[in-house]
């Protein structure tokens, strides 16, 4: 598991920018550690709602944790967000007051042993968010032409 909690950026300045309200049904489709979901679950309270979904299984279970606090208002989800529109027909969650995507790696995916995300750790180019994804970083620098 990850042992370190990410740090979200510009925290204030996305909740403002996503408008949340008390009440609101909100989807953080980076789900990453949680820390975005946490506060939109925080600011649209009482009652809102968030799905979260992350390819990432690490991310999921870290953030698992992290809100279980707020039951039944969370739904996450181990997902790649291409299929937002099919988790939301799937869960019934629709309509939405607002979806995040915060894009990039989270300092704990960094920061992990054995996923090749870094330089700074030996370990094999994988860099796959899921281990469900079957192409490595490996298998295209090695594979794949220049052209």
């Amino acid at each position: 598991m990850l042992a370190s909690t990410h740090i979200p950026v510009l925290l204030k300045e996305t909740i403002e920018a996503l408008a949340v309200q008390p009440g609101g049904r909100y989807i953080d489709c980076t789900l990453g550690g949680g820390g975005h979901a946490a506060a939109i679950l925080d600011h649209s309270s009482p009652g809102g709602q968030l799905l979260g979904i992350d390819a990432d299984p690490d991310a999921i279970k870290m953030s698992q944790a992290r809100l279980q606090a707020y039951g039944s208002s969370t739904l996450l989800i181990n997902e790649n967000f291409i299929n937002l529109q099919a988790v939301c027909i799937k869960y019934d969650f629709l309509p939405v007051h607002g979806i995040l995507f915060d894009l990039g790696l989270s300092s704990f995916q960094l920061n992990s042993n054995g996923r090749g995300f870094s330089f700074q750790h030996e370990a094999p180019l994988d860099m796959r968010l899921s281990p469900n994804q079957e192409v490595t970083a490996a298998d295209i620098i090695n594979t794949y032409s220049a052209s």
